[in-house]
């Protein structure tokens, strides 16, 4: 009796463990976390944000369905983040205290460590770009403020007028320069691709009226962003300073790969319980070699979506969400 029972465990045991590893491909991505039930609220406002998020995942679907690389996904789903004044990072980016647009990216592939970012930049079109450029062009992790321009001009990356960022509404914020934005920040991307690899990207366009040059955790490797193949990809969104200090995207990672917990009680354990609302707002987006996904958050909500494909399927599973709910596309 024992012994049959020890049996069909081992074989239950042997049965997940191949679910866990019969997705072909995944891709998860955020467009920000905070206080966002005015968006959530009007149907209008939403609508845009749900085919925004479906648009993204498309377009990385398009690239790993077939059998493109993992930062391939990840730069193109964040170049059409950047590109969409919908979101804090690329056009649309929040403004400085002194009515600029100084922006952030950065990029990680989990197969050898290698990672690049920028930080600060002002003629950039696409940040994270100049971010993969760093990574590949040079012996570096992270570049700054005018000599990371320099360098993507150098590289032949797309410049742009620092008002370029600017929309609408954002003019609007130079010329008040209100006590506080209500713009939701950073937009990221991590990717399990049909190699196996993983890859994370995170790009923002900072915090509202920030002075002295101020960065956060979007191009600090550990903190905004993490990748690698024996644990984790993650992509942060929040108050950075928590984030640098709490290193969050590596102490994923740690968690997964040393404690052995789940992806999802990694994820859940640091946002809900090392991090708060008060001292850390914000949330994460992560999957895992096996390509299990978290995407928690301690905030009101959180612009985010998934798709994944299994082995064998022929459609693919997708949803995107604002608030707690998530929806299909």
């Amino acid at each position: 009796m024992l012994k049959n029972l020890l049996l069909t465990a081992t074989l239950l045991a042997g049965s997940l463990f191949v679910q866990a590893q019969d997705r072909e491909y995944v891709i998860v991505v955020h467009g920000g976390a905070g206080d966002i039930s005015k968006v959530e609220n009007d149907p209008v406002r939403s609508a845009l944000y749900y085919a925004a998020l479906d648009s993204a995942l498309s377009i990385g679907d398009c690239i790993l369905s077939a059998g493109g690389e993992g930062s391939q996904a990840v730069m193109a789903v964040i170049n059409y983040f950047e590109n969409n004044p919908l979101f804090n990072a690329g056009k649309g980016a929040t403004c400085t205290a002194e009515g600029t647009f100084e922006l952030d990216a950065s990029i990680m592939e989990g197969k050898d460590l290698s990672a690049g970012a920028v930080a600060g930049v002002k003629t950039i079109k696409n940040p994270i770009n100049a971010a993969y450029a760093v990574k590949t062009k040079t012996p570096h992790v992270l570049l700054s403020g005018s000599g990371a321009d320099t360098f993507a001009a150098e590289q032949g990356l797309e410049q742009v007028d620092n008002l370029y960022f600017a929309t609408p509404k954002t003019l609007e914020w130079i010329e008040k320069l209100k006590q506080e934005s209500k713009k939701n920040g950073t937009v990221g991307c991590v990717v399990l691709d049909k190699q196996g690899n993983l890859t994370a990207g995170t790009s923002t366009g900072g915090m509202f009226k920030k002075k002295w040059g101020r960065i956060g955790d979007s191009p600090v490797i550990g903190a905004g962003t993490y990748a690698d193949n024996n644990s984790c990809a993650v992509s942060c969104t929040g108050h950075g300073e928590y984030f640098i200090r709490h290193a969050v995207a590596f102490n994923l990672c740690a968690r997964y790969k040393y404690l052995k917990e789940s992806v999802e009680q990694a994820a859940d354990y640091i946002i809900h319980t090392e991090l708060n609302t008060n001292a850390g707002n914000g949330g994460l987006i992560a999957v895992d070699k096996e390509g299990h996904i978290a995407m928690p958050f301690n905030s009101t909500g959180m612009f985010r979506g998934y798709l994944y494909k299994e082995k064998g399927q022929t459609d693919v599973v997708k949803k995107v969400g604002i608030g707690k709910v998530m929806i299909v596309p």
